[in-house]
């Protein structure tokens, strides 16, 4: 199913629609502020394991993060964060950046196999953090390319739920999406350090 939502006014009813199907164990395909994503709740075993067969990976070895609608859901899955890494995390989000903390356990625990990190993001997009509001607590986010392969479909939703028609529940258009993908930042220890340049520049 193909969705169209605004990123300046998403209508209420359609993220209620999308939130009905994540709550059932849907996979959906949503726009960020940089490429599409690819996710599902992060509560549901079933559907975070079908979206690692639809990405080709065991989720034990992922590489995937949480998109949350604001800080307030950080204290809820990472260990207490060093103020000054606060403060950098609240300078750049919401934003294009993912940045890797130290996990507590309130992450499921098939999300963290030997890891003990998550990433995080709150993307600038209203979209996706009114459907992760809805649902009250973090959708896993998986961009629809592959990390050493970003294609031009991508960037267009039409093309992409051509693609993903018979492997995601809902197909979100919010417009083109970008090629580039979000920049990562590890802050698992004092000092934050670059993992992937991608859009946008950290803030310090």
């Amino acid at each position: 199913m193909l969705v169209r939502l605004y990123n300046e006014n998403p209508n209420p009813r359609d993220i209620r629609k999308v939130v009905d199907v994540l709550r059932g164990g849907g996979v959906i395909v949503y726009p960020t502020d940089t490429v599409y994503g690819i996710g599902c709740d992060i509560t549901n075993q079933k559907a975070v394991e079908k979206v690692a067969r639809i990405k080709g990976i065991e989720v034990e070895k992922n590489n995937f993060s949480f998109i949350c609608s604001d800080f307030s859901h950080l204290s809820d899955y990472t260990k207490p964060i060093p103020s000054h890494i606060f403060k950098l995390i609240r300078k750049n989000l919401p934003g294009p950046f993912t940045f890797i903390l130290n996990a507590n356990n309130n992450v499921p625990r098939y999300f963290k196999g030997k890891k003990k990190t998550v990433g995080i993001r709150i993307p600038d997009n209203n979209i996706i953090r009114e459907i992760v509001n809805e649902l009250g607590n973090p959708i896993l986010s998986s961009s629809v390319h592959d990390d050493d392969e970003i294609l031009e479909y991508t960037t267009d939703p039409e093309l992409i739920h051509e693609k993903f028609a018979e492997l995601a529940d809902i197909v979100i258009d919010g417009g083109f999406g970008e090629l580039i993908p979000s920049t990562i930042i590890d802050c698992t220890s004092d000092e934050p350090t670059l993992v992937r340049q991608g859009k946008g520049e950290l803030e310090y």
